[in-house]
């Protein structure tokens, strides 16, 4: 098979750069190990931002405005020049989105609804309830269908077929035969989505959500970058880390301790409270439970009571049914168990403002991609219109390329791969080793929230990269999977939790290397943020003994670093 272009990903990112690149006028192929709608975007709740001015609250507020709130919440880490292109094309990528038929929430007066959230200095998130990502989600596979894009479901990409330092296509195992294929192309965008399981014993992410998306360029030599950066999310529900929106906040919910004081007074302005950005609530809340104040030593509450069943039944439906399915607690009448959780990778493949990485024809959109617009910490709100704002822009870019060349398969570059991926595969199939991979997978995931949680320092750290490389030695002699041939899912999480283990050597040595705090990444042994020596992004390239760290500067503009206050 060949297309001009191959799009890995089905999620928000992924349909939206197929979309692009079809509209273009080329021939696009998106592949998906899941299927698009159960895609991870679909779980994101709260908003998609955008300065459109429609809350009374917001008349005054800009793209600009959106760009500085932006950067400052990312603590001056985000290229400031790729973030202020987000934040001008939001108003019109809000608009297509309307047009296309996306059900937002709206305003008596008929204009999209809009409402607060942390870090924002006006209410500009847009949002659909508390299912904005389903939405969209499912509003962009209605125009790929629409387009009659070709979507090959259940495609599991396991490497990258390279030739003289340029993409040529992917191999994929087709889940529904276990044949080993090869999909050439002109051009292959990565639009993968996030990293969040390697941390599996407390995430809001899905278990599609692994380090392989990242891994397989970075195994094919493209760095990755920023990749510290780890986003803990504020308000995951105790006992299974699902996301609790951060609209509950935005809609005036409240975080309570065991004294019944709402203790983010203590940390930043009256003004602010709940609304702090991410990492900075994380660690509240973190402090809070780890001096005693939260319950069972492992929980605060979330109070939505006051707000009143009628708020919670239209704004936080999907909040209420959640946490009736998954807590036995009705939010209307109980506070909600919630402590922090991780969410989000800041860091991923590193590219432009287009999408195009270091590897000529290998273009990177979304949560997998660095570009960067998140820098240290993620504003709410910011992740959906980063996937479909650069997943339209790579999509149009790589378009824009490949009609310019000439058809050309390189067959030599995908049979290389193919049976590199054949051989791999026997190896593991006939392995005399004894380990389980999914002992180490769960080891990994706890060190990983013990060593590189919300507060770091270099003992833990130390301690915990140690480990990592113990358990990549120890992944070299797992015990033999079956070669059962469909849907053959050993294999897959197998390959997966290979990835797993090389993203979080890039995490654990990019964190002990920055001897600094910024954004997400707080260390206790070097609590203040040090812009003469770290203003800067990590580049990691792949080593089969590890990851090697060079640094690149960050693009700044006209807002010039500053203290962080809120």
């Amino acid at each position: 098979m060949f297309y001009d272009i191959v799009v890995v990903g089905g999620g928000l990112a992924g349909m939206r750069a197929a979309i692009a690149a079809h509209d273009a006028g080329v021939k696009v192929a998106l592949l998906s190990k899941i299927h698009p709608v159960r895609s991870h975007s679909g779980a994101a709740q709260g908003g998609i931002n955008a300065a459109l001015a429609n809350h009374p609250d917001a008349k005054d507020d800009t793209p600009d405005r959106h760009a500085y709130d932006t950067i400052k919440g990312s603590d001056f880490l985000a290229d400031q020049d790729a973030v202020e292109i987000m934040t001008y094309a939001a108003p019109e990528t809000i608009f297509e989105f309307d047009h296309w038929g996306c059900p937002f929430s709206r305003f008596d007066d008929g204009t999209i609804a809009q409402r607060p959230f942390g870090g924002g200095g006006y209410p500009r998130t847009c949002y659909g309830t508390d299912r904005t990502g389903h939405y969209l989600l499912h509003c962009l596979y209605q125009q790929v269908v629409k387009r009659n894009i070709e979507v090959l479901y259940e495609r599991f990409v396991i490497k990258l077929a390279v030739k003289a330092g340029r993409c040529a296509g992917v191999v994929v195992m087709n889940l529904h035969t276990g044949e080993f294929q090869t999909i050439g192309a002109n051009a292959v965008i990565f639009a993968t989505g996030g990293s969040g399981r390697i941390y599996s014993v407390n995430t809001t992410n899905a278990h599609a959500s692994t380090g392989l998306g990242v891994s397989l360029p970075y195994w094919a030599g493209v760095p990755l970058e920023d990749m510290e950066f780890i986003q803990f999310h504020p308000t995951g529900l105790d006992g299974s880390s699902i996301l609790m929106t951060e609209g509950c906040r935005g809609e005036g919910g409240y975080l309570t301790n065991n004294k019944g004081e709402r203790f983010m007074k203590n940390y930043v302005s009256e003004k602010i409270m709940e609304l702090a950005p991410r990492d900075i609530t994380s660690r509240c809340i973190q402090t809070e439970i780890n001096e005693g104040r939260g319950f069972e030593n492992r929980f605060v509450y979330l109070d939505l009571r006051h707000l009143g069943a009628q708020k919670i039944m239209e704004r936080l439906p999907g909040i209420r049914e959640i946490c009736i399915n998954f807590r036995s607690i009705d939010p209307i009448k109980e506070p909600i168990p919630i402590h922090p959780a991780m969410h989000y990778t800041m860091g991923g493949i590193g590219c432009d403002a287009d999408g195009k990485t270091p590897m000529d024809g290998l273009y990177a959109a979304g949560e997998c991609a660095c570009v960067s617009v998140h820098g240290a910490n993620r504003l709410g709100g910011n992740s959906l219109l980063e996937t479909v704002v650069f997943g339209a822009r790579s999509g149009r870019h790589a378009a824009a390329r490949v009609k310019k060349m000439t058809q050309t398969v390189d067959t030599d570059a995908l049979d290389s791969a193919l049976r590199q991926e054949k051989d791999r595969f026997q190896q593991l199939c006939s392995s005399n080793g004894k380990e389980n991979p999914y002992t180490i997978k769960n080891e990994l995931s706890q060190v990983m929230m013990d060593k590189f949680g919300i507060f770091r320092n270099e003992t833990d750290m130390k301690k915990g990269l140690e480990q990592i490389f113990e358990f990549k030695e120890r992944f070299s002699h797992i015990r033999a999977i079956p070669d059962i041939g469909k849907f053959n899912y050993d294999f897959l999480w197998v390959k997966e939790i290979t990835g797993n283990i090389d993203a979080a050597l890039c995490i654990a040595k990019g964190a002990l290397n920055r001897t600094e705090s910024r954004g997400s990444h707080f260390r206790r042994d070097y609590s203040q943020r040090l812009d003469e020596q770290w203003l800067k992004h990590s580049l990691f390239t792949y080593k089969p003994e590890g990851p090697e760290i060079s640094y690149k500067p960050v693009a700044l503009g006209k807002y010039k670093p500053e203290e962080r206050k809120y």
